[in-house]
């Protein structure tokens, strides 16, 4: 073996690692020794997870995991009082962190997503689809109908109630990319902002929770870990995921979880009593009755919660679905039901035509300047600008990107709960295909009804007002104006700040033909006794027309419903209803899922424990909502949406332990196959004294250890990797102290700009030690690829070089599973060692 860079492997193939039957072993080089290895595919992990139990009498009992559960509810309580006293503060903290993130991370935001979908495609027509979250053996719990209302219910069924008229809307009547094209047809801006709102409800929205929920459910029902999303990362963390690593996870979920719940439940709780509003002027929009209506749902999500999934969530996701459905379907039979068939064909066709490039669209030249020097190509419209608001990505797809991803632990636990039994590609039709087809049928009845009742409005000259109540109410004040004229410049009844549009003029112009010789406080009068219909309804009197564009969201809704003739108040009462139920139905699988995280996985967490979680929602949206009103929510809700970048980054390391599950499963890679003994997050977590002391020695001596390791296993050119990792670690720390030296001293020192050959130099640096960790996995058959090698050295390089480091010492390698009582995995690293010592 001296001097050769290509060793003799060990001979570790599926065929010599995959479990063997009791009583049999595999063939191969490896000796035989105690007993055969435990079959993996049938193996329960043992839960190791820290307890805190207490009973009291037959009906009181607890039992959680006291540093998640306790840790959880301080810093919930600490975020609160922060949003409640300094509502200012935490709103711009955190939006501010949300518009640097959509600068700085737009491309992961985009391209991970882009990436999830693809694996779950791979997996869907791979073998491992026929795999089930459960038993070979086991049937599904719940039926197809049932299944598909909770899966709705819990995901996405209040959003549609609220983005379903007003998305739509926003994008044909606002300012994006499309609009920005003044040669763009009106039909293709309606068009476009459709495809829009079915991109951001689509694939995308959806496979967050696919991925959370299908390993969430292969590690619980297979294996037998806890229900909680640390269990997602036993196959790459093993045990450690029963230590303060797991704990930290399941922290950070109950917290994203708990705030995107709470936000929907408060701002959910606006609509609601915009919608009573709206069909009683005598309910005030009031914070009094906005505490009443969230502690009305979260008594019924209490009473729910503790009946628990089989019985309230169920029943409530039933009743839900149903009157969603009855809802849409008079909508589609009240409106022109030819033109919807039409529009979800075609918007069904140009979702798919477009979907690439919308999903992998980034917004590069909006966030990057303004267009400078469209002008010169005559490409400055009447407003200015030349292309889409530079917000606008901030404003739509990085919000739902992180919004769906910060509720992916709340949903994945919940659908991969109700899915038991079923195999993974009837998970994936049932969480993410049949979801997206129902959503779009949503999307085109209402999105579709609302462009066209917008379009009626405008064709019937009805706009947006902006009439000044104020100054019209003062009799005394209208009285001495003069004549109600425009070319009166005494007389604006929209406020001395602001010129009334001719649309405005063309109302108080048609009231004076129909009442000739009328003054001003006439006509103020008339504007202020039928200011609900001309400001807050844009509307015909009789409610039969609406100009949407001109509402809040809250009120979209209702008003479109409303202009169906006799059966507008029917539909606004059954729309509250449900509106009410899904927003029930959301509070209670939330409360559950933040339940069975803060009870170490428990399917069935103590009653005391659920109603605790569900009051504290409750409580926790009414202490925002009455302190800080929109504002604290606001905060909240981007808090949520801002939390959505970490779990970017925790979701993209759930892809590889969920292939890599999947792998282990069908025996493709051998569960209990070699593996380095200290895994590479150890110099940093593990609070052991060598793992950390090599860890922090080789911050600085990498290359000296890549020399030492290239030696011990007589591998060629030892020194040249040494020189070539030392002259890049050396260069790349020089090079970023000369960047500070110059931030600091300016004017003296001239080297802007040096960090960029400083970073050229670090890549250099991880590249060559990827080639080193890529070859020592090699040699002793270690599962890997390239890939996870060059990231490993890129992030954290001391760790990587601690592994090389102690792999040629004794016990240097372990079985992937540290559990695993067979010792024939001891002789894959003396066989190693064997041959070397042979060859000396």
């Amino acid at each position: 073996m001296n001097g050769t860079d290509n060793p003799t492997k060990i001979p570790i193939s599926v065929d010599n690692f995959y479990p063997a039957p009791p009583g049999e072993f595999p063939p191969g080089e490896i000796p035989n020794e105690e007993d055969a290895r435990p079959n993996w595919r049938n193996a329960k992990i043992e839960d190791k997870s820290l307890w805190f139990r207490l009973s009291w009498g037959r009906f009181f009992r607890l039992a959680f995991n006291p540093v998640v559960s306790i840790f959880s509810f301080l810093l919930i309580l600490a975020f609160i009082c922060w949003c409640i006293l300094a509502q200012e503060h935490a709103n711009t903290t955190f939006s501010a962190a949300k518009t640097w993130i959509t600068a700085s991370f737009t491309w992961l935001y985009i391209g991970s997503q882009d990436v999830w979908a693809i694996l779950i495609i791979a997996i869907y027509f791979s073998k491992y689809g026929k795999m089930k979250l459960g038993n070979d053996d086991e049937k599904p719990e719940f039926n197809d109908a049932t299944w598909f209302a909770m899966l709705f219910a819990c995901g996405v069924g209040v959003g549609l109630f609220f983005f379903g008229v007003a998305e739509p809307i926003w994008h044909y009547t606002g300012a994006n990319r499309y609009s920005a094209d003044k040669y763009m047809t009106d039909n293709e801006l309606a068009q476009n902002a459709m495809n829009l709102t079915f991109f951001h409800w689509g694939i995308h929205a959806w496979i967050v929770y696919v991925i959370v929920g299908m390993i969430l459910g292969i590690m619980a029902f297979r294996k037998g870990l806890p229900m909680t999303m640390k269990s997602c990362f036993y196959p790459l963390l093993g045990d450690r995921i029963f230590g303060w690593m797991g704990d930290i996870i399941d922290i950070f979920s109950i917290l994203t979880t708990l705030f995107g719940v709470c936000t929907s439940l408060g701002l959910g709780t606006m609509q609601v009593n915009k919608g009573l509003n709206f069909i009683n002027d005598s309910i005030e929009v009031s914070t009094e009755n906005q505490v009443i209506i969230i502690w009305c749902i979260t008594a019924l999500a209490t009473l729910s919660v503790a009946s628990g999934v089989g019985v309230g969530i169920r029943r409530l996701s039933e009743m839900c679905f149903g009157l969603g459905m009855v809802i849409m379907m008079m909508v589609f039979f009240l409106e022109d039901t030819w033109y919807l068939l039409n529009l979800y064909c075609q918007s069904f066709g140009y979702y798919v035509q477009w979907i690439i490039q919308l999903g992998f669209h980034c917004d590069a030249f909006e966030l990057s300047s303004r267009s400078y020097g469209s002008e010169d190509r005559g490409r400055v419209y009447e407003d200015g600008a030349s292309d889409g608001p530079q917000n606008w990505m901030d404003d739509w797809t990085i919000f739902y990107w992180g919004w769906w991803i910060s509720w992916s632990p709340f949903v994945g636990m919940f659908i991969a709960k109700v899915s038991r039994g079923r195999t993974l590609r009837q998970f994936i039709n049932g969480t993410m295909t049949a979801p997206m087809i129902y959503s779009f049928l949503w999307l085109t009845i209402f999105g579709g009804a609302a462009i066209r009742t917008e379009r009626l409005a405008a064709k019937n000259d009805i706009c947006c007002v902006s009439f000044d109540y104020n100054a019209l109410s003062n009799s005394t004040l209208m009285a001495s104006v003069g004549a109600p004229t425009r070319t009166n410049p005494n007389f604006n009844p929209c406020g001395n700040e602001t010129s009334c549009s001719d649309c405005e003029w063309a109302i108080i112009d048609g009231f004076m033909a129909d009442n000739t010789g009328v003054d001003a406080s006439a006509v103020a009068l008339y504007l202020v006794n039928n200011q609900n219909w001309l400001g807050k309804y844009a509307g015909s009197d009789d409610k039969s027309l609406a100009r949407l564009s001109c509402m809040g969201s809250e009120e979209m809704w209702f008003a479109l419903i409303s202009t169906y003739d006799d059966m507008g108040p029917f539909l606004c009462i059954i729309s509250l209803i449900g509106i009410i139920l899904y927003f029930v139905t959301s509070s209670d699988s939330g409360s559950l899922v933040i339940d069975i995280m803060s009870a170490n996985g428990c399917q069935e967490p103590p009653i005391p424990q659920r109603i605790f979680w569900a009051l504290v929602e409750g409580a926790t949206a009414t202490a925002l909502l009455v302190v800080g009103g929109k504002d604290s929510l606001g905060a909240l809700q981007t808090a949520s949406v801002a939390a959505g970048l970490p779990y970017t980054i925790i979701l993209c390391f759930l892809c590889p332990a969920l292939w890599r599950a999947l792998a282990f499963e069908f025996g493709d890679i051998n569960p209990y196959g070699p593996d380095f003994a200290i895994a590479l997050v150890d110099p940093i977590t593990s609070f052991k004294a060598k793992p950390f002391i090599l860890g922090f020695k080789n911050i600085f001596l990498t290359p000296l250890t890549v020399f030492h390791v290239r030696k011990n296993h007589n591998l060629s050119n030892g020194v040249m990797f040494a020189v070539q990792l030392a002259v890049c670690w050396f260069a790349w720390v020089a090079l970023i102290i000369a960047q500070i030296i110059h931030n600091t001293y300016p004017e003296t020192v001239k080297l802007g700009g040096i960090f960029s050959l400083a970073w050229i130099f670090y890549l250099g640096f991880a590249t060559v030690l990827t080639v080193q960790r890529a070859q020592i996995r090699s040699i002793y058959g270690i599962h890997g690829n390239v890939i996870e090698d060059f990231f490993a050295s890129l992030i954290l390089y001391p760790c990587v070089a601690t592994q090389l480091e102690t792999v040629s010492k004794p016990d240097g390698i372990a079985p992937i599973m540290p559990d695993n009582p067979n010792p024939q995995e001891r002789v894959v690293v003396n066989h190693y060692r064997s041959q070397q010592e042979t060859k000396a």
